[in-house]
């Protein structure tokens, strides 16, 4: 009956995109790899389907990039159209529309904000340390402050609507955010900003420094594998969720006001442990890192620590393929897609490392009904890999333009992509 329903459920979410009879993996056919993402294709896996630890041997097949071939495109559900909306760019990660529909882009190793105003790009700001995060304040038509979020610290610059350079030099909001500063594989760096709907709080993610170090010995994850709050001036710091491995993309749903992580679970305990997961954020939740991992499961390299933890983790709302590399997220706000598409969260999966066979490379589609995750998730937009396991496309950043279209930065292409409806 569980199966049944979920075709039907899949069929009804597909009907109005012009697809035929949805593909639903559940169980252990959820576990899957590159060969088997189409556009279209839910996946549903939850706690009960994980297999043991090291019921495969942890690998490093770190991707090897090459450039897009001739006729490589990325794949999206029929009646829907995907574009290039703008390549040579250098390192192109999180992306944000402002208010009045200008796209903000992080440009993380160079250290930059862009601003696009229709397709031109201008330098909103220079001089940044691996920036990421980017958020407008006060929500509403005329925000006042463009906040950044550096890997080390929270600056803000002064704003008006149509701004395509800093008028003033960044002011510093939060000093010294933990640990930061360290690039690939010295430490999660990448540092994610919401705002509370209303407007009193920010909200910022922080990864841990390690995989899987005990944060209990090793006090530079002190503050780490947290979401931090902070009221709007820097003030105020407290720990809103903590045991997140790597909280890379926040948001705030735009309703119910819920915080939302996109997340990035640990490394090494086989092909498909342990999943990377969407989830709504508990305020005071704790979500296992380092010692549990999707509910009670223990890590066993922290075999016998803290039991008393046990029972009180929580279990994401969506889990994802293991090792995807879950990265930034947003929810879908516009009038362009379908009806069933409003209000369903779409995430950049940047893609695996630690598989045998490569995982990720991918935008999928999480549905919501009345504000819950259903636990599925769906693939969106696919392609990024050839057949022979190469690597051409890394989605990173997410959002919804003015128009309704998506907007997905692809830091290996250095690209931005736009996927907009064109069926009926």
């Amino acid at each position: 009956m569980l199966v049944r329903f979920h075709l039907i459920l899949a069929a009804a979410l597909l009907a109005q995109t012009g697809a035929g009879a949805a593909t639903v993996l559940e169980g252990k056919a959820a576990f899957t790899d590159y060969r088997q993402q189409t556009p279209g294709v839910i996946h549903k896996i939850t706690a009960a389907d994980l297999p043991q630890p090291y019921a495969t041997k942890g690998v490093d097949n770190g991707p090897h990039h090459i450039k897009r071939p001739e006729g490589a495109w990325p794949q999206t559900l029929p009646g829907f159209k995907v574009e290039l909306f703008a390549s040579g760019l250098d390192n192109p990660r999180l992306i944000r529309t402002a208010p009045n529909g200008d796209l903000f882009l992080a440009e993380s190793d160079p250290g930059k904000v862009l601003v696009f105003h229709g397709k031109t790009p201008s330098e909103f700001a220079v001089g940044l340390k691996q920036p990421f995060g980017i958020a407008f304040y006060p929500a509403g038509p005329n925000p006042k402050w463009v906040y950044v979020a550096n890997t080390d610290s929270v600056v803000r610059f002064p704003y008006a609507s149509g701004d395509l350079k800093a008028r003033a030099p960044a002011e510093i909001v939060i000093p010294d955010l933990p640990g930061g500063g360290r690039l690939r594989g010295g430490g999660h760096w990448t540092r994610d900003l919401a705002f509370s709907l209303d407007g009193k709080k920010l909200f910022v993610s922080v990864g841990s420094l390690t995989n899987v170090d005990d944060s209990d010995k090793n006090k530079s994850e002190f503050h780490r594998a947290n979401i931090l709050e902070f009221n709007v001036d820097g003030s105020g710091l407290r720990v809103y969720a903590s045991g997140i491995r790597n909280p890379v993309g926040i948001a705030v749903h735009p309703e119910t006001g819920d915080l939302w992580c996109s997340v990035n679970e640990r490394d090494m305990l086989g092909d498909n442990l342990v999943p990377d997961y969407i989830t709504r954020v508990q305020e005071g939740g704790f979500y296992g890192w380092p010692w549990y991992y999707t509910g009670s499961n223990q890590d066993p390299r922290h075999a016998g620590k803290h039991p008393e933890l046990k029972g009180k983790v929580i279990v994401p709302d969506v889990l994802l393929q293991p090792h995807n590399a879950s990265l930034e997220m947003t929810f879908y706000n516009g009038k362009q897609f379908p009806a069933e598409f409003r209000g369903h969260i779409f995430a950049a999966e940047h893609g695996s490392w630690n598989k045998a066979m490569r995982t990720g490379y991918e935008v999928v589609r999480v549905p919501l009904k009345n504000g819950r995750a259903t636990g599925e998730y769906e693939d969106f937009l696919t392609g990024f890999v050839t057949k022979d396991g190469d690597v051409w496309g890394r989605p990173v950043g997410v959002a919804v333009a003015a128009d309704g279209a998506l907007m997905v930065s692809d830091d290996a292409s250095n690209s931005i992509w736009r996927v907009s409806y064109q069926g009926k």
